[in-house]
């Protein structure tokens, strides 16, 4: 799958210690919902356990890369809830802060949402973000997702709660 500046590719063993970083980067623990770091070990038994049949697995994780001459990842992208028998998937993306705000994830997203209505046949896509991640909703917002719902009080920031919003992408040539 290929963009202008762009290709997404499976999970290979060579990025465990890249998946190690991001996944334990507190930053992105509450876009992630995770709330403890986890092992080189945990990272590469997914990786190696991984089945890249989206159909039993009901997920597909894909890293983000630059067409250059070393082929950088510079993120990742996930669908996950995969549900081929009402045709949908949730989707969420990272891309390492040091290649942020230079449109490479609405680029992969394109890809990512061209591959969900070409191969996978979906009608509808979905993502959950935090009422204050204003870039993300933005990105989203971009990509044709639109704002279906509130979840109140859904997300506890430190002492506080947050809304978290849900936004869907319905393809309106399945209907």
């Amino acid at each position: 799958m290929q963009g202008e500046r762009l290709f997404l590719r499976a999970l290979e063993p060579a990025d465990i210690d890249l998946l190690y970083i991001w996944e334990n980067d507190p930053a992105h623990w509450a876009v992630s919902n995770t709330i403890t770091p986890f092992s080189r070990f945990a990272i590469e038994q997914y990786i190696l356990n991984t089945d890249s049949d989206i159909y039993s697995s009901r997920q597909l994780r894909l890293i983000v890369c630059l067409k250059d001459e070393k082929n950088t990842p510079i993120g990742a992208i996930d669908l996950f809830d995969f549900d081929p028998h009402h045709s949908r998937a949730g989707m969420g993306i990272l891309i390492s802060a040091k290649f942020r705000n230079r449109g490479y994830a609405r680029e992969a997203l394109k890809i990512m949402i061209e591959y969900c209505r070409k191969v996978l046949h979906l009608h509808q896509l979905y993502c959950n973000i935090a009422e204050d991640n204003f870039q993300s909703i933005r990105l989203f917002e971009e990509a044709g997702f639109v704002k279906s719902g509130t979840k109140k009080d859904w997300l506890k920031q430190g002492e506080n709660w947050t809304d978290e919003l849900i936004f869907q992408n319905i393809n309106k040539s399945l209907t």
